[in-house]
């Protein structure tokens, strides 16, 4: 089995893991009711992708007292 010579320092272990940080997530408006979205994806609120419905919007909900 092969095994490594010498221990990998740290930063050199910190180096090779510069790429694994997460990313923010990119929001965009949407255009027809100005809620944020992620981009390339049908709105939550309005139901819309590239302005044509896809899905029913959903309703919130109404409290009865």
């Amino acid at each position: 089995m092969a095994n490594p010579k010498k221990k990998k320092t740290h930063s050199k272990t910190h180096t090779g893991r510069a790429h694994l940080a997460l990313k923010k997530v990119s929001l965009t408006k949407c255009p027809k009711c100005g809620e944020m979205r992620k981009p390339h994806t049908v709105c939550a609120f309005c139901g819309t992708y590239k302005s044509k419905e896809v899905t029913k919007p959903k309703t919130k909900a109404v409290k009865k007292k």
